[in-house]
């Protein structure tokens, strides 16, 4: 069914997908506030802040925010990615004012004390520290700075150490202010909920007035004209691997067809990557494929742990499966199991509210306008083999290839040599 945006008369988007037959209900509040919206010296503010919201307000303390919600029996978080933030709660139908009220409570209201900041600039620097410990995490924060070299989408989520440090009080206020403003928000509930009641409990806890000329990220620039390879060398049991190509944005028609090659290639255990790479060949213990798909551009990645002595084979094996795609079409039954697995995902997805709520939700505050499942699945039904080859064809070549390791590899001359379809 489509689902209806109300818009008050602040600019705050109200959505509810009702599920009568669901006890529960989830809502978001969604902002327009990430990673691209940064630069190298405020890098992290969208992730720091996301953290403060959660340490009290003028009316709740860090303390009572949980009790309140987890007193209920529900739960809540949030997250920040590249183009916004989301702070979420699960509560029974009946709690669903008071998960309005606290969240809404914490994006307008979050006292952001100076302790607080101090203490939680802390937390994330060594948030940061850990993820660079954890080289199958680290290796794609170097990936994206392969593939959007100088460019906020390059930047890593949580910022780097310097840059969190920087960040002052003054900076956080001033980006909330203006950020965190109606017409930059998306009220969304979904499960046991309607469109006038969400509405009614958006306009009261929700009815402050900030028209502002919305925020714009920058454009990404892609500009790659050879391979792009970075090896960091650490002394590590398995060696670790990210391939990344460039892909379409959210809204090119391909996209689905990009999501089915996607399967194919490296999305479950029956996937090309999975069978050969890991279970014929034992050349690693994990590999998969995933697509990333954002307003104006996309990517398209493979990560594998592999063993220290096999990495030139395996890469080797790796971009030959991908290069397959682009000399033959997949056949039919391949193909149809990748729809049905794609189509069963999807909808085992939106029997929760809390799914249902995060698939929608990002949908809408991205600017897409289609939400409609019946045409969604229909568009999956439709993507032929030709369409396969033909995203294959334009995504997988020599010089949109970017290559991250991590490992005890010194000499990358015979990586080179293999850096080709």
């Amino acid at each position: 069914m489509a689902h209806k945006v109300d818009t008050l008369d602040n600019g705050l988007k109200v959505v509810a997908k009702n599920m009568e037959h669901m006890e529960s209900v989830s809502i978001g509040i969604w902002i327009r506030a990430g990673g691209r919206y940064e630069n190298k010296h405020n890098s992290g503010i969208s992730h720091l802040l996301e953290h403060l919201l959660f340490k009290g307000t003028d009316k709740r303390d860090m303390k009572m925010i949980k009790q309140e919600i987890e007193g209920r029996g529900g739960s809540f978080n949030g997250f920040t990615a590249e183009e916004f933030t989301c702070y979420l709660v699960k509560l029974l139908a009946k709690d669903a004012e008071l998960g309005v009220d606290i969240l809404s409570d914490m994006v307008l209201n979050a006292k952001m004390e100076e302790g607080e900041i101090a203490k939680e600039k802390s937390v994330i620097i060594e948030e940061i520290n850990m993820y660079k410990d954890v080289p199958a995490q680290h290796v794609h924060e170097i990936l994206a700075e392969l593939m959007w070299p100088a460019q906020p989408l390059g930047l890593p989520l949580a910022g780097t150490v310097e840059s969190v440090k920087a960040i002052t009080r003054k900076d956080l206020l001033a980006y909330r202010e203006a950020f965190y403003t109606p017409k930059n928000m998306l009220m969304i509930g979904a499960g046991k909920t309607d469109e006038s009641a969400l509405s009614a409990l958006s306009r009261k806890y929700l009815s402050v007035h900030a028209q502002k000329e919305l925020p714009k990220f920058e454009k990404a620039k892609i500009k790659q004209s050879k391979p792009a390879l970075n090896l960091t060398f650490k002394e590590t049991e398995q060696t670790h691997v990210a391939l990344g190509f460039h892909a379409m944005d959210r809204f090119n028609p391909d996209r689905h067809a990009l999501s089915l090659l996607n399967t194919i290639l490296g999305a479950n255990m029956s996937s090309r990557l999975f069978h050969i790479v890991r279970d014929e060949l034992a050349l690693c213990y994990e590999v998969s494929s995933g697509v990333r798909k954002y307003e104006d551009c996309g990517a398209f990645t493979v990560a594998a742990g592999v063993d220290n002595k096999k990495l030139v084979k395996a890469l080797a094996v790796i971009l030959e499966v991908l290069s397959s795609t682009r000399k033959e079409p997949v056949p039919e039954d391949e193909l149809k199991r990748a729809k049905e697995y794609y189509k069963g995902q999807l909808l085992f997805a939106l029997e929760d509210t809390m799914s249902h709520m995060l698939w929608l939700g990002e949908k809408i505050i991205a600017g897409e306008k289609d939400f409609s499942i019946k045409k969604l699945l229909e568009r999956i039904e439709a993507v032929e083999p030709e369409d396969l080859m033909r995203v294959a064809n334009n995504m997988f070549k020599d010089d949109a290839m970017n290559l991250a390791i991590i490992g005890p590899i010194k000499e990358d001359k015979t990586l080179k040599e293999v850096m080709h379809f």
